[in-house]
């Protein structure tokens, strides 16, 4: 054959109908990438990146590779909704993920639903109670009934000491999470017989959380109660060792502990703190794949400047795109109705273990763990790298430690 055939059918299968690269799937997103919440956002981006990478080196989905469309929310709810209308409207993204947290995930979720979109949360806390759209899933492990379970636990605990606690501070930041959170904890300490002593909301803007230590001291509370976004969980544990808080438990929803930066800052003033958590680096929780998801997310994480390691928000989010991809080959379609249907009414598995939707998006069944800080020695990185600082107290069949109560001794 002369070099002008070979030349003319070369063109020929590059260009004819159907030769041509296929479309990618596009998944869109906003990310805290910049602002205070970025030091959540950019690791859950990292965890995205790997499941979009090792997607396409298997060939994508439905025989087309996938492709990630985002923007830097800059932390700033405000930003949200332009930027989900754009995705929409502009990019023409196939497929809607969040930005990670409450804060983040309900100035969006009513772009989706004018829009008719299939929407997945990731740590968002019960942010489809108020519009109940049938399109909306939930990255968190809080079950049916988010708002109460998320505290319940700490109740529990709080409930089977001897003598039995008689009062409790409840104090959080005055925005959504926060308020979701703090509804469920008044509602289960009313439950328990419990007398609110303190019970108050602090801006989101605050700087100085001493007065707010001081005025909760003043109240003399058995324990207390705190639901705090990242960069109030360190201006409050660091008021609460300045003044050094006189009370028998301190805990709750301190978000943000599990990752690195705040473990490093915040060092042993994280000691003998109750804390709210998703999942640990332990035995009882080593799911198949998640070992081998955070050896590749530790790998990656020096070079993208983020969590060095990943023990947070990366698995939930590598996680919610298994869950989705899984929905997408297992219908054949981008149809998103078709989708809901399927993700309703099947079980998928994950990194993070096998899960359910119900009718609201929520997981079916409630699987949070309640872990204590202990033996924190300075802020080296390398202490926090291996279970070694921290105890799961609760749930039992992943229980790795007893409670040190009250809390003070473990500060000593």
């Amino acid at each position: 054959m002369t070099l002008r055939r070979w030349a003319a059918l070369a063109a020929f299968v590059l260009f004819a109908p159907g030769a041509q690269a296929a479309e990618p799937i596009k998944i869109g997103f906003s990310m805290e990438l910049t602002g205070p919440l970025a030091v959540v956002g950019k690791s859950g981006l990292l965890a995205f990146k790997i499941w979009e990478e090792e997607t396409n080196a298997k060939g994508g989905l439905l025989g087309r590779p996938v492709k990630l469309v985002y923007y830097d929310d800059q932390s700033n709810p405000s930003n949200v909704p332009g930027i989900y209308e754009k995705l929409i409207g502009i990019d023409k993204v196939d497929l809607l993920i969040s930005s990670y947290g409450t804060n983040l995930v309900v100035p969006a979720l009513p772009v989706a639903i004018s829009h008719k979109r299939l929407f997945f949360g990731l740590f968002a806390l019960a942010a489809n109670k108020q519009f109940n759209y049938p399109k909306y899933f939930s990255m968190l492990v809080f079950g049916p009934n988010p708002t109460k379970s998320f505290s319940q636990g700490y109740f529990d605990l709080v409930l089977a000491q001897t003598p039995k606690p008689k009062s409790i501070a409840i104090v959080a930041a005055d925005a959504e999470f926060s308020r979701n959170a703090s509804d469920g904890a008044r509602a289960n300490a009313k439950a328990a017989g419990l007398a609110i002593v303190y019970d108050k909301s602090y801006p989101p803007t605050t700087v100085d959380y001493t007065p707010i230590v001081r005025a909760v001291q003043a109240t003399n509370p058995d324990f207390v109660y705190v639901a705090s976004y990242p960069p109030d969980t360190v201006g409050i544990l660091r008021a609460i060792a300045e003044i050094g808080l006189k009370t028998q438990m301190i805990g709750g929803a301190f978000v943000g502990l599990p990752a690195a930066a705040l473990k490093t800052q915040l060092g042993p003033l994280m000691n003998g703190v109750i804390n709210v958590e998703l999942w640990e680096p332990v035995k009882t929780m080593e799911f198949p794949g998640i070992m081998a998801f955070i050896k590749t997310y530790q790998a990656k994480a020096p070079a993208e400047g983020v969590d060095p390691l990943g023990y947070f928000l990366p698995p939930f989010a590598y996680a919610e795109l298994q869950a989705l991809g899984q929905a997408v080959a297992a219908t054949g379609t981008l149809d998103e109705d078709k989708l809901a249907a399927y993700m309703h009414a099947n079980t998928f598995h994950t990194i993070v273990g096998d899960f359910a939707f119900g009718p609201d998006g929520e997981w079916t069944e409630s699987r949070p763990i309640w872990v204590q800080y202990h033996d924190i020695k300075g802020n080296d990185l390398e202490q926090f790298r291996r279970p070694t600082t921290v105890s799961i107290l609760a749930p039992e069949k992943y229980k790795t430690g007893e409670m040190i109560y009250p809390y003070t001794k473990a500060r000593n």
